[in-house]
């Protein structure tokens, strides 16, 4: 009885929360983060009178009800884009994706160094918050796109092309945080040459099947048209791709994308495409989208706020600035326009779930229980990455709203 409590409140005050963000003009995403922090509030404030708000975020039943969103935002992602769409600007989303890796990765390395005390922990520390602040949410920058018409825009392609390929950065990187945090030293030049070797099989994999085995099966699709063998296909194959994923190494959400991008038109016919874009739309949109927006919002410690409104102030800075100019100029310079070059910056600035999952895999590493916790800085740290990963997806539909005021270009 309490988990069907649980998701009616969160599912009433996200879409109600969503409602009021879209009737003053910002997408129902942003009400939907803002009603999971209006949860996170009152279970500060009423925690103790009321267990039930307490326990919420800690919720087990949420996140994996969380992580469904996520399948289905991910994935609803793949079936609106098409592969010649990824590959049309692929020298400009390389430089993207390198960009809003690097500028935001050093300066969260710096900043967290300049504060930090001397301790064993210090580099490791260091280096996680330049890859917390590397990441870009696929889910979430999908969402706000689409909300804003914008997905199939040649920004709309960078910014999710890009997000891709830093996401897989990122958890390279978090596979050299977690080496650290468990031997003391960085992987060898072996590790991270077999690193790659899993990034190259997985997606040498995925795309030799979409392109040469699914669209034999796709024949069979085209002939039944039934919406329900088709939605289980489509369901089945992305897990698949998932444990694939998960299995060399990476994480499950290139899975479900991968799952998507092959179910094209051509290859399923327009009846068996449409029907799954429309229930995949429906389930994201009204259930488990707004659920997932909601539990990021419920993430949310407020001791930073109080405790280190410096360091956080210029963490969420930096993380904001990292990805603006790192993203945006490089879009800018491969030959986009002005305002889309600004939409790649801001859309690249969400983090979301992903830099959430980032830190709960460095906090069960057991990186954060051995610092100091005598030091402001270092005791609210992980409060301060969470916080920045929830302000960076509220903020990035208020600055797309700004950039593209009359929608796309």
């Amino acid at each position: 009885m309490t988990v069907f409590i649980e998701l009616l409140l969160l599912l009433f005050l996200a879409r109600s929360f969503g409602e009021v963000a879209e009737r003053i003009g910002q997408p129902a995403s942003v009400g939907e983060i803002l009603a999971g922090i209006a949860l996170a509030a009152a279970a500060l404030v009423f925690g103790t009178q009321i267990p039930f708000l307490a326990q919420l975020a800690h919720s087990e039943v949420l996140d994996y009800v969380a992580n469904a969103g996520i399948f289905c935002l991910v994935l609803l992602a793949g079936i609106e884009l098409e592969p010649r769409e990824l590959t049309e600007r692929q020298a400009g989303s390389l430089a993207v994706a390198a960009g809003g890796v690097v500028l935001p990765l050093a300066g969260g390395f710096a900043l967290a160094w300049a504060f930090l005390p001397d301790s064993g922990h210090k580099l490791v520390l260091c280096l996680l918050v330049g890859v917390a602040l590397s990441i870009s949410s696929i889910p979430a920058t999908v969402k706000i796109f689409e909300e804003f018409g914008v997905l199939h825009t040649w920004y709309g392609r960078a910014v999710v092309s890009a997000s891709i390929i830093d996401d897989v950065i990122g958890l390279v990187l978090l596979a050299i945080v977690l080496a650290m945090i468990q031997t003391g030293n960085a992987p060898g030049l072996a590790d991270h040459f077999w690193l790659l070797a899993r990034v190259a099989i997985f997606f040498g994999v995925t795309v030799a099947l979409g392109a040469h085995v699914y669209p034999r099966v796709s024949r069979r699709l085209r002939a039944m048209q039934a919406a329900s063998f088709e939605f289980s296909v489509l369901c089945g194959v992305g897990l698949g791709y998932g444990l694939l994923a998960e299995a060399l190494g990476l994480h499950w959400i290139l899975g479900a994308f991968m799952a998507g991008l092959y179910f094209e038109r051509s290859r399923v016919g327009p009846l068996a495409y449409n029907e799954m874009r429309l229930v995949f739309g429906a389930v994201a949109s009204g259930f488990l989208g707004p659920l997932f927006f909601a539990s990021i919002g419920l993430r949310v410690e407020l001791g930073a706020v109080i405790e280190i409104p410096l360091f956080l102030g210029l963490l969420i800075a930096v993380a904001l600035f990292g990805k603006f100019c790192g993203a945006g100029v490089p879009a800018w310079l491969t030959g986009g326009d002005r305002r889309g070059a600004m939409a790649v910056g801001a859309g690249m600035s969400a983090r979301g779930a992903v830099e959430l999952v980032v830190i709960s895999i460095a906090a069960e590493g057991g990186l954060f229980e051995a610092v100091n916790r005598d030091d402001p800085v270092t005791a609210n740290l992980y409060s301060a990455l969470i916080l920045t990963g929830v302000v960076t997806t509220l903020l990035t539909p208020v600055m797309l709203r700004r950039i593209l005021p009359r929608g796309p270009n």
